[in-house]
């Protein structure tokens, strides 16, 4: 995702502890860290963009013959991608060795950081949901009158 052209990664989990994307289940699902390898692979994805490296974007995955596996996902296409093992006509193609040691291009993003957290906390109780529902209506009566 991007917030004023600041990329981050969001990931929300499902509160029921009994849940297969937090455990290890051999019948259901044998890659629960799926989701934060993905978005992780995002922000090397990106990097990778911005120093003029041209690899296969991270969800086309079927493009090179990968598939969505039922217990372990795209384990097969992460590895390859990470490892520079993906099988073309012209050679192996993935993400360079070099990108694992590289700090994003634009460190310009990270001169004024700021807690992310602070601008999406969630409200906490029946008044603060309030106030988010008039922030909200507010800011959208303002973007129609602009």
């Amino acid at each position: 995702m991007d917030y004023y052209g600041i990329g981050y990664s969001n990931i929300r989990l499902p509160n029921d502890s009994r849940s297969y994307i937090y455990k290890y289940d051999s019948r259901i699902n044998t890659f629960p860290e799926e989701v934060f390898l993905h978005e992780f692979l995002h922000s090397l994805e990106r990097n990778a963009g911005e120093y003029g490296y041209q690899i296969p974007a991270l969800h086309d995955y079927e493009k090179y013959g990968y598939e969505n596996e039922i217990l372990e996902g795209q384990k097969k296409w992460y590895t390859d991608y990470m490892n520079k093992e993906i099988k073309t006509e012209t050679g192996n193609i993935g993400l360079p060795e070099i990108i694992y040691k590289l700090k994003p291009a634009k460190s310009s993003d990270f001169n004024y950081s700021y807690e992310i957290q602070d601008v999406f906390k969630e409200p906490e109780n029946l008044i603060e949901e309030i106030l988010e529902i008039f922030d909200n209506l507010g800011r959208k009566i303002q973007l129609v009158y602009n």
